[in-house]
């Protein structure tokens, strides 16, 4: 798919970054749509067809958690990045978990918002591929349904959760460095003090482990993490 027809909604509410996104995305090629609160960002995402959204987190009236999380609620495939001011770990947590592809810190260089651009719709457009069914010891992802199940046990995932399992099921008994998960999964590097990564990690864990099932994904000290049998 060609750039020019990629369509991007802005809902922020600071007026100057509007005008900057909407002058910057297209030159860039794209198509700018826009809003300035939450209620009618959220009543364009829904009726509307957007490539992408930009959503800030602090908006008037209706904030952008949970304008991110009515979305999911009705599409959960198109990419979602959220900007904001709060830079601590747990928020960054939130953000994602709200639904959230990405997170981008307040103030940004342009250069890096075009970069997470690029990465989540080069992301969507892999989605759209032909649906395959991964398989590890007693594990399976589905990506027609983004469903994975241990046995007989349907495991819920979040987009983030989903992303990461899909990872590791693709690179079975390979070690995955820090660095390449953060690339391949948030599209950046984090920090190197940054636990997101940890942080999720535990979440798969939690899951796929909830019915006493044997570990499957495993710490490789000072390197990363590998899908394995023990």
């Amino acid at each position: 798919m060609s750039q020019d027809k990629y369509r991007i909604l802005v809902i922020e509410d600071d007026t100057n970054l509007v005008r900057a996104l909407r002058r910057h995305l297209e030159l860039e090629g794209y198509e700018v749509d826009t809003a300035l609160d939450g209620e009618s960002g959220l009543l364009k995402a829904l009726q509307e067809p957007f490539d992408l959204i930009i959503l800030d987190w602090m908006l008037p009236g209706m904030d952008g958690l949970e304008v991110c999380r009515r979305i999911r609620s009705r599409n959960r495939d198109i990419p979602i990045l959220m900007l904001t001011a709060r830079d601590a770990v747990r928020d960054r947590v939130l953000g994602l978990d709200s639904g959230a592809d990405d997170y981008l810190t307040k103030p940004f260089d342009f250069a890096e918002l075009q970069a997470r651009i690029r990465v989540l719709l080069r992301r969507t457009q892999r989605r759209e591929q032909k649906p395959k069914e991964y398989r590890f010891a007693d594990l399976v992802l589905d990506t027609g349904t983004r469903q994975a199940r241990r046995g007989d046990r349907v495991i819920p995932l979040t987009a983030k959760e989903y992303q990461l399992l899909e990872l590791f099921m693709q690179h079975p008994r390979q070690v995955l460095t820090r660095e390449q998960l953060y690339e391949r999964v948030w599209g950046y590097d984090f920090s190197s003090e940054s636990n997101v990564l940890d942080v999720y990690i535990r979440y798969l864990r939690r899951k796929l482990e909830a019915q006493g099932e044997p570990r499957l994904i495993h710490t490789v000290r000072g390197v990363g993490y590998v899908l394995r049998e023990e």
